[in-house]
């Protein structure tokens, strides 16, 4: 749950207009956002169920009166600026310690390195990986060329990788 009124979606638009905005997603996968994103990739359970709750809340406002604008802390203003790339689609449902990999990019450094789906990040160098947000700091300490090592979690079996950007 992200408070943000800004981020990466259409939602921005509006927030920016100071109109009270509400975002929904059911999540990425390998092709999110690429050519390759169709029908049978989108999560049409997790559309139902924001469709319902979509509802649910229309129906516990209908009778208000219009909602004020809020403005919110800016979460894009804390987020790090890389100068690599791992090469994952995190996944952003997931409520464990660390990072946890929801996709493999083709030719970038986690494939290169035997990274899989699934795979835990835990450490990232010297960092702690305990959510996303600690992902991104430590990512954003190396750059093009830097080796390091990367701690993940493999169906519970912990493992040093080394990897480089």
């Amino acid at each position: 749950l992200d408070e943000s009124g800004v981020g990466p979606s259409d939602h921005t638009s509006f927030y920016l207009q100071d109109i009270p905005v509400l975002h929904f997603f059911t999540g990425q996968h390998e092709d999110y956002h690429k050519p390759s994103d169709d029908s049978e990739k989108l999560n049409y359970k997790g559309m139902q169920k924001i469709g319902a709750y979509i509802v649910a809340v229309i129906g516990e406002l209908d009778d208000d009166p219009k909602l004020t604008f809020k403005k919110t802390k800016n979460a894009s203003e804390e987020v790090p600026r890389f100068k690599v790339a791992l090469g994952v689609v995190p996944d952003y449902l997931f409520d464990g310690k660390g990072m946890r990999i929801d996709g493999i990019s083709e030719g970038k450094a986690a494939q290169k390195a035997g990274l899989q789906k699934g795979d835990i990040v835990l450490q990232l160098g010297d960092s702690a990986v305990v959510d996303m947000m600690s992902y991104m700091r430590a990512l954003s300490t190396f750059e093009e060329g830097n080796s390091t090592n990367v701690i993940v979690d493999r169906k519970g079996e912990k493992m040093l990788v080394p990897i480089t950007f």
